[in-house]
């Protein structure tokens, strides 16, 4: 907005005005930064907050007087509007990038945008108030100078050098101050010339709007620490800056991709801007665009390659149309590139790479679109460029079977290549290049019998240029010499040489229905050469597009989701400018005016259509420059077509042409002769009309088609197959197929412009740090141009205070809206909208709410997106139990069913088989049976009998001893006469005894088995005592261990007293209370441990002797009591022991150290230490004793009931 020019002043007075009243009227301290002005309330529902904007402080900011009246300030105030003439004059010269005027000027006649509608007037705001006297101003300026030195706050300031330096103001007078600088050197320079610094934490910021003060030296030095740090990448709002390091840095590759997919890092670069615009591609199934924009050798074919290496990451699939993809480019930059005076490696033509995507977010196809290649180049170099690269690397890497079959030799033996005397790039092998050339044929497919072809058509270029001619007459007419470069150029062609002779030096005339036959003079003659080779070349390439597209084409797996790659020629400024740089200047102009209208335009038009409150961003607009080369009918190409179908025309009545008809605009001026400058966006060109009319036109002769068409080679008769037509038909303006270069690139610019507006565009602009192409240098006036011509200053405003995010209501309440935990709240997406933003505390300054839309500022739709995933996420989890859970229940009811049907199936099958084997087993029982019967009653009649002989043995053995017994009674009753009944009372007696026996056996047999089980449990008691036994060993080992440490203690005791008794006697005074914390517990047990128990082992008793378990157990009764006894003795003592030493440690340190009636402490000492001595002499004898005791029973443990009685 435009203000009086009474009140222009300087950015820094106006910071300074306002710091001082900041410390005049409050009372807080005088370093806090004045608060930010309110904003007046939104015209949409709701109340807008108030903008976080920074102090804004621009670079020698011009505030000019523009009343809508369109009067100027009167005369009553000279100095005021002599001051403003200065400015203006100031700005116009620097171009700051606060300073740009805004020329609002109508529609254009032409436009390629088919729904852009008139632009409107920018409204002038009237002057706030009036001009002040100088005088009044000079005592307030005088104030902010004082609070400014003050403050000791640094400024940037311009030295006699054009550099900008950073120094401190040290005093001022009038409109100059003195400023000391880093350098401690103090210059005068004028206050308009001063710019606020940034502090020091501010430097080198990933985006531009993290500057608090926006100008020209603050975000040059910006930059410059940077690109000095090797971080080539900075954002500017949405547009991602990319300045050319000139050698290889390690920021990509896979780990970089991987990263950047990840999102673990965000810091700039082209992979993060290809990621968002495929993110925002899947997101709002919406086509994308990348616009790499920049000056020649800026860097921009490099940049395109990395964006199309992480989309080709981002959508690799199991096709691999990706890798052919990314092969293109190799195809492209050897046909299409070449080496200029400012890039070894500039694009001489601009493509459009469309790659799309499936629903899944794959790859499935690309469509390649190329615009206007330089032709010229083919047949004319400058001295230092090449021509493109292919022809260096076909020369340098074709095998020698293939050199020999199309008679190629080095390219300085052709007259095409050697002209400029530039062979070699340097750090560039063209023999590599050209073998990655053939692998990229093979991978995109393209057959061998057409690569031959190919080839065979770049040497027939190469031997062109080769064709020389020789003069025949006075009137410079010419013949074709006849030598090898004909003869090898009619080969490779598949024509007669004679025939391509009479070509290149005739020209064949329709007069009525004769034929005349003209010869051609020698520029003539080399027109028509160059001609040829140009046309032979770019049909070629544009063959090898087609092919290209053919290999990549989508088919029916097009589903409209496209991410397109525009990648065209910077902006060019030569000695010597042609037709070519015109066009290439003309599609640079019309690039920055689509940057201009999305990023200018087309957002603040909406943020006022939809009530929202903003204040307009001032920029430059082009479209005077696109009126004066494109507009009807006195626009520069339609002069062009004009003078292009007079065929009395030269190259000079155009320029005079140009000069009559366009001398009102102000972006073009005319020169002397055929000259005339265009003031385009990135600065004036001179041109030169010289060839522009014969460019435009661009003839083919008819008889050079006849010729092309006869030839054998097929893609030579496809070549003039698509031209017969063209140049048989009248010239139309009308026609399409007849247009002039002009006009069909006017034509190719506004399709591509419609495409791209029905995209999302993403912005890259590379930056060209030095004119030298060498790392590490950094030329700020070089730099500080190409930023003027991007607009960043404008861009990074409106970044601040815009709102890039834009969703209707009904979009952001149907993604978000579930989000919303109040379920009360009504359901119109409005309402929703705003729930939802006050649900997450989103702060009022962040958002804005239009009348059909909801802006948010940068990064506040990452937040939500990022809490909607996680949602959505917990929804998915809970959902994935629950269905996890009914699926294993299902799965548990199916099992159960199944197992008890194949519980069923297996017993119904278990019993037919088991009937189906009785069966059969009773078959085989019955025939065996007879058989298995006879042998057991065989067999059992044969036990029986032998059962029946025992038992018939042992009753005849018992009879003879009956009968031997009967004998001997008998003889025994005989010698007793007097009772004859005897033998048969002794034989009765007998009877009873054995009986009686008997039953003595039976009881012994009782008795026994009641002794084994006595027994039994004799032994289990004593395994028991042998167990109670081993505790007890180890309880003994771990008490002599505690012996001996509490025997210690106590000498050590007994010798700190002793030691304190003799010096208390040496002394005479009565020591402190001794400390009782360390009371001995513990007794030397000299040679105790080496008389401990060894390992414990069950004893065992041989009961040999006649001693039997229960006396055994006795004495392991015995011998478990004596240790009890011992360790019960050794307590007891213990405790006496401790309390009387405790008891004359108590004396000691009483008031009186020997109380009547008592000895001394120490001879006590000496009695209790006596007693200790015999009691351990005595304990350890008898503890001897014990062990002797214990160890000697061990030699005779034995398990006693191992044998029986």
């Amino acid at each position: 907005m435009m203000l009086s020019a009474s009140l222009a002043k300087s950015s820094l007075e106006e910071m300074l005005e306002s710091l001082r009243q900041k410390d005049e009227c409050q009372q807080q301290p005088r370093d806090i930064p004045p608060a930010l002005p309110s904003r007046p309330t939104s015209r949409a529902r709701l109340p807008s907050a108030r903008r976080s904007l920074p102090a804004n402080f621009s670079v020698s900011s011009v505030i000019e007087d523009q009343n809508q009246s369109g009067s100027v300030a009167s005369s009553r105030q000279p100095e005021a509007e002599g001051k403003r003439r200065k400015e203006k004059d100031l700005r116009v010269k620097r171009k700051s990038f606060g300073s740009k005027k805004m020329r609002r000027t109508g529609p254009s006649s032409e436009s390629p945008y088919a729904a852009e509608k008139e632009e409107e007037v920018v409204k002038v705001a009237a002057a706030a108030a009036k001009a002040r006297p100088v005088e009044e101003q000079k005592p307030e300026w005088n104030d902010n100078v004082d609070y400014f030195i003050k403050k000791k706050l640094r400024v940037w300031c311009r030295v006699a050098n054009g550099q900008w330096q950073l120094g401190k103001i040290q005093s001022t007078a009038a409109d100059t101050s003195l400023v000391m600088l880093s350098t401690a050197n103090v210059v005068e320079v004028s206050t308009e010339d001063l710019f606020p610094a940034n502090p020091d934490i501010l430097e080198g910021v990933e985006n531009l709007i993290q500057l608090s003060y926006l100008n020209e030296p603050s975000v040059l030095f910006n930059l410059r620490v940077r690109y000095s740090q090797d971080v080539i990448y900075s954002k500017a709002g949405p547009v991602l800056i990319a300045v050319n390091p000139f050698k290889n840095v390690d920021i990509y590759g896979d780990d970089f991709i991987s990263a950047y997919q990840k999102k673990d890092v965000d810091a700039p670069h082209v992979y993060a801007v290809a990621g968002a615009a495929y993110d925002e591609m899947m997101r709002e199934e919406k086509n994308q665009s990348i616009i790499i924009s920049g000056e020649s050798g800026a860097g921009k074919t490099e940049t395109a390659k990395f964006a199309m290496q992480y989309l080709a990451a981002l959508g690799g699939g199991s096709c691999g149309v990706e890798y052919e993809i990314l092969k293109t480019t190799c195809i492209l930059e050897a046909f299409g590139n070449a080496k200029t005076s400012r890039n070894a490696n500039s694009s001489r033509f601009g493509k459009l790479i469309e790659i799309h995507f499936s629903a899944m977010g794959k790859i499935c196809g690309a469509k390649l679109e190329t615009f206007l290649l330089e032709k010229s180049r083919v047949v004319q170099l400058c001295n230092g460029e090449r021509s493109y690269h292919i022809f260096y690397e076909f020369c340098a890497g074709a095998s020698p079977v293939l050199k020999e079959r199309l008679k190629l030799k080095t390219a300085s033996e052709y007259t095409y290549l050697n002209q400029s005397d530039c062979l070699t790039i340097d750090r560039v092998d063209d023999a590599q290049k050209f073998r990655k050339l053939l692998e990229a044929f093979d991978i995109v497919q393209i057959p061998k019998e057409h690569q031959e072809r190919v080839f065979a058509l770049l040497a027939a270029v190469l031997w062109l240029g080769n064709v020389s001619f020789r003069v025949t007459d006075n009137e410079n007419h010419v013949e074709v010499v006849a030598d090898e470069a004909v003869t090898n150029a009619a080969m490779l062609m598949g024509c007669n040489s004679e025939e391509l002779m009479v070509v290149l030096s005739t020209r064949k005339l329709q007069a009525g229905t004769d034929c005349i036959s003209k010869k051609l003079t020698l520029r003539q003659a080399t027109n028509m050469r160059d001609g040829i080779a140009k046309f032979i070349y770019a049909s070629l390439f544009d063959w090898l597009v087609e092919q290209i597209n053919i290999a990549l084409e989508v088919g029916k797996s097009l589903t409209g989701r496209s991410i397109s790659i525009l990648d065209i020629y910077g902006f060019e400024s030569f000695k010597n400018n042609s037709f070519e740089q015109f066009c290439i200047n003309y599609a640079n102009e019309r690039l920055q005016q689509h940057f201009n209208r999305h990023l200018f335009k087309l957002e603040q038009e909406e943020y006022e259509e939809d009530g929202i409150d903003w204040t307009k961003v001032e920029f430059v607009d082009n479209q005077e420059c696109l009126d004066l080369i494109e507009k009807k009918p006195i626009g520069l190409l339609t002069l062009l077509d004009e003078e292009s179908n007079f065929p009395k025309a030269t190259d000079l009545t155009f320029a005079n042409k140009l000069k009559q008809h366009l001398k009102t605009n102000s972006c073009f001026k005319g020169e002397r002769g055929r000259a005339f400058r265009v003031n385009h966006y990135a600065g004036e060109v001179l041109y030169d009309t010289n060839g522009f009319l014969e460019k435009n036109r661009d003839p083919l002769p008819a008889d050079l088609i006849n010729l092309l068409s006869s030839c054998d080679c097929q893609l030579l008769k496809l070549f003039s197959t698509k031209m017969r037509g063209k140049s048989q038909k009248p010239l139309m303006l009308s026609d399409s197929t007849n247009q002039t270069v002009g006009t069909k690139f006017k034509g190719q610019l506004f399709k591509l412009m419609n495409k791209l507006e029905n995209t999302t565009p993403h912005f890259i602009r590379c930056i060209k740090p030095n004119s030298k192409q060498l790392p590490r240098v950094y030329e700020e006036d070089l730099v500080l141009q190409q930023l003027r011509c991007c607009g960043v200053l404008e861009v990074v405003r409106i970044s601040r205070s815009g709102y890039p995010t834009r969703l209707t209501h009904q979009e952001f309440a149907g993604r978000y809206g579930f989000l919303l935990s109040d379920k009360k709240v009504s359901q119109d997406p409005l309402s929703v909208s705003i729930a939802v933003l006050k649900q997450y505390d989103v702060h009022p300054e962040m958002y804005q709410v239009g009348y059909t839309k909801l802006y948010l500022r940068t990064g506040q739709i990452g937040v939500f997106e990022d809490r909607r995933k996680k949602v959505l996420q917990g929804i998915v989890g809970l959902q994935k139990h629950l269905r996890g859970r009914l699926s294993r229940e299902y799965f548990q009811n199916m099992r159960n069913g199944a197992l008890v049907l194949q519980s069923y199936v297996r017993g119904e099958n278990g019993r037919r088989m088991f009937d189906t084997k009785a069966k059969i087993h009773a078959v085989s029982v019955s025939e065996a049976s007879a058989g298995e019967l006879t042998a057991v009653t065989n067999l059992q009649s044969v036990v029986r009998g032998w059962l029946a002989r025992k038992r018939f043995n042992s009753m005849q053995r018992q009879k003879e001893l009956v009968d031997v017994t009967t004998k001997s009674k008998r003889k025994a009753g005989r010698r007793i006469s007097e009772d004859k009944d005897l033998p048969v009372e002794r034989f009765q007696v007998q009877q009873s005894a054995m009986s009686d026996l008997q039953k003595r056996v039976l009881k012994s047999e009782e008795a026994l088995v009641q002794k084994e089980e006595e027994n039994t449990a004799l032994r289990d008691q004593l395994r028991q005592f042998e167990e109670r036994w081993s505790e007890y060993e180890i309880k003994m080992k771990s008490m002599e261990d505690t012996w001996q440490k509490q025997m210690s203690s106590l000498q050590m005791s007994l010798a700190a007293a002793r030691k304190s008794l003799a010096t208390e006697n040496n002394t005479g005074q009565a020591g402190g209370r001794q400390d009782t914390s360390m009371s001995p517990f513990g007794y030397d047990s000299e040679d105790t441990m080496s008389t401990g128990t060894p390992g414990v082992r069950t004893p065992t008793t041989k009961f040999s002797n006649g001693n039997t378990p229960e006396v055994r157990i006795r004495e392991l009764n015995g011998s478990l009591n004596a240790v009890n006894h011992l360790a019960r003795e050794f307590d007891q003592r213990r405790l006496n022991f401790d309390e009387d030493a405790r008891a004359i440690v108590e004396v000691k340190g009483g008031p009186q150290a020997t109380p009547n009636g008592q000895q001394h402490p120490e001879d006590e000492f000496k009695r209790l230490k006596l007693r200790f001595e015999t009691w351990k002499k005595d304990y350890k004898a008898r503890l001897r004793e014990t062990k002797a005791r214990l160890h000697s029973d061990k030699g005779r443990h034995r398990k006693w009931w191992g044998k029986r009685g």
